[in-house]
């Protein structure tokens, strides 16, 4: 059984030992161009914990949310491209004051649906309003119909494959295959500093732990445990009255808004958007994430999405010719030899065995975080 406490014993210490991990350990022992490196494996953490509600909880598997990280990421980069293109940064252009790839597209002026976005607080709306306006739209489209489990799967990757196409196609709206680069300042405040970028990086931190609480309130909630009711016996969560796609619904779009927070937050870590970021193989990487921390964990999401990229550069810059393998190997064990991810393995055998030596019984067995097992 859950707990009806927000946070159990068990939890607060493992929100501790991640805040300490984030805040104190990584800026100790990083120099500023690795703490850089993992404040960027951070944004994609926004995402896993979004897969963690809608696949772990929910039953939800989308194998579409590069689309959300994307569309909240291009959000922000219209934003500090239009404050990078001011007349006296872009005066050598034959039409100053629109971003460089329009003008190299022969546009003359800024189409009127970027122009919104020369005010920071409609960007950070629509950072979120964007990707849940999409989700709504997706999810009333196919959980009103029924549609579910594989099915869903390939229509939001073949999402992510059209974004990707239209993206590149409009080169002259949205950068093209090069995306929307030279990212400078925001607000005037230079994001290119090393200085900043650390500053970035705690804020992304501040954010990750806003968006896991809010995970954590929703997981503990009754939403949570209709959730899991849903993932498990959805039919008899239909016949006992409860609009099962309705809590699809906002359960997906919830994830949608996670993914576009993660998605700003690395335009800013990282200084540019582009769409591959947006397509099929992110977000089946995503999903990865998720699945190699424990995809009914909150916080096994956040250390897969950590592991998994700290693997990938690892593996990449030792073994430029074989890091794929390495990283494709990886994941083969985790999903053969532990199928609840990393979370699974602490709860399944290392906590069992601390708690013996302590000389203390296990309070439960249930799966991570206290979501019941499958």
């Amino acid at each position: 059984m859950q707990s009806s406490a927000f946070l159990s014993r068990k939890e607060m210490i493992g929100f501790a030992l991640l805040a300490a991990l984030i805040f104190i350990v990584f800026p100790m022992m990083l120099d500023s161009f690795r703490l850089n490196l993992f404040g960027k494996y951070l944004t994609y953490a926004f995402v896993a914990v979004g897969l963690a509600l809608c696949w772990g909880a929910g039953g939800i598997l989308s194998l579409g949310q590069g689309v959300f990280f994307g569309l909240g990421g291009y959000c922000m980069a219209m934003f500090l491209k239009l404050e990078a293109s001011t007349p006296e940064n872009t005066s050598i252009q034959s039409t100053p004051g629109i971003p460089d790839f329009m003008d190299w597209n022969q546009l003359t002026e800024l189409p009127v649906w970027w122009q919104p976005f020369y005010s920071l607080p409609v960007a950070l709306f629509a950072v979120v309003a964007v990707p849940v306006v999409f989700a709504f739209i997706i999810g009333v489209a196919m959980f009103t119909r029924r549609v579910g489990g594989v099915y869903f799967a390939i229509i939001t990757q073949a999402f992510a494959a059209i974004l990707t196409i239209l993206i590149i196609g409009q080169q002259g709206y949205t950068g093209g295959v090069n995306g929307i680069t030279d990212l400078r300042t925001l607000l005037g405040w230079d994001i290119r500093t090393d200085e900043a970028k650390t500053t970035l990086y705690f804020v992304n931190g501040v954010l990750l732990f806003a968006v896991l609480f809010a995970a954590q309130y929703v997981r503990k909630s009754k939403l949570g445990r209709l959730l899991i009711a849903m993932r498990d016996q959805e039919d008899r969560v239909r016949f006992s009255g409860y609009n099962v796609a309705n809590f699809k619904i906002f359960i997906f779009c919830l994830g949608a808004a996670f993914a576009g927070i993660g998605g700003a937050m690395f335009t800013l870590q990282v200084g540019f958007m582009s769409p591959t970021l947006v397509g099929i193989v992110p977000s089946i990487e995503m999903v990865i994430f998720c699945a190699v921390g424990g995809r009914l964990s909150i916080l096994g999401a956040v250390y897969g999405a950590l592991l998994v990229n700290w693997a990938k550069t690892t593996f990449s810059e030792s073994f430029p010719e074989l890091w794929l393998f390495g990283l494709g190997g990886l994941f083969i064990a985790v999903v053969m030899l532990f199928p609840n991810g990393l979370a699974g393995v602490w709860s399944e055998k290392i906590e069992p065995r601390l708690l013996a030596l302590l000389g203390k019984a296990p309070a439960d067995k249930s799966a991570p975080d206290g979501a019941p097992a499958e």
